[in-house]
């Protein structure tokens, strides 16, 4: 990430707006904008296959007999934020719920929250958090039945534009037994809705 360009860009862009940036309130904003950047924005620099090897410790699930009982492990309501790539505009209240069925091993849980956090740590759209957060699981679990449940709320339609406040955007991807199954998918959605009452 260019952040020397970034602040050289950032007073530029107050400059167009007719504002001062030489402003008490306004010096080091350039700055400010480069450090948030830095971090809002540091997903970009990984690919879905950096992320899953990142966060790719896992431990055999013989010892906890998840494959012979076909449990499921679900992780609820992790909030997150992103930023739209349409207007660089804030999605907030996010929710994200991951459910996967393991087959030889199980992710640690903590993992699971950090690859929902570093995908919406991007330029991105909600249905591509959902795709790129399913992806990265089976990458990182070697499982195809994964399934993804997305809620947030979008400013670039509660503060601009059509002004809908408390307007909600659900996404949800299906893989594996979840999408080919219609009972096991009921019971993904049913866990996903529970969670996001």
């Amino acid at each position: 990430m260019d952040t020397e360009k970034i602040k050289q860009l950032t007073r530029e862009f107050l400059l167009a707006l007719g504002e001062n940036p030489d402003r008490e309130g306004l010096k080091e904003t350039p700055e400010r904008v480069a450090r948030m950047c830095e971090e809002v924005f540091r997903g970009i620099a990984y690919t879905n296959e950096q992320i899953a090897e990142h966060y790719s410790k896992t431990f055999e699930a013989d010892d906890i007999c998840v494959p012979r009982c076909g449990n499921y492990v679900v992780v609820k309501n992790i909030p997150v934020f992103s930023y739209c790539e349409h207007h660089i505009a804030l999605m907030y209240n996010m929710r994200v719920s991951v459910i996967y069925k393991p087959k030889d091993k199980v992710i640690g849980l903590s993992k699971i929250a950090r690859i929902a956090e570093m995908v919406c740590h991007r330029l991105q759209l909600q249905e591509r958090i959902a795709t790129d957060i399913a992806q990265i699981m089976t990458l990182a679990t070697g499982s195809e039945d994964v399934a993804v449940y997305v809620e947030g709320e979008h400013s670039c339609m509660t503060a601009r534009g059509i002004k809908k406040e408390g307007s909600k955007t659900v996404t949800t991807i299906f893989k594996g037994c979840f999408e080919s199954d219609s009972t096991t998918r009921s019971e993904a959605l049913a866990l996903f809705t529970a969670a996001n009452a």
